[in-house]
């Protein structure tokens, strides 16, 4: 009988998704996964790294573009606050 192997897809913990944010949130512009990679403070694998930007972006915190990865996400306090202070047409 041959054997039948099973590759289980690896999940990231919640410790390496917040690395992932705080990482996107200080870079302050668009950046390639590549550097993104280069400003983790421990390696991810890319496959992981790939299922958290993927995650991010479907929660709305994240745009990935051609150019790179961007934080988009504000909470609704400060959202409160950018309405407050725009003028009505």
């Amino acid at each position: 009988m041959k054997g039948v192997q099973v590759q289980l897809m690896h999940s990231p913990t919640l410790n390496t998704v917040i690395m992932v944010e705080q990482v996107l949130q200080e870079a302050r512009e668009i950046i390639k996964i590549s550097e993104l990679k280069r400003r983790l403070p421990k390696q991810v694998m890319h496959s992981t790294l790939i299922q958290i930007l993927d995650y991010l972006q479907e929660s709305g915190k994240i745009l990935i573009t051609t150019k790179g990865v961007v934080w988009i996400y504000r909470p609704p306090a400060e959202l409160d606050r950018i309405k407050q202070r725009g003028l009505e047409i």
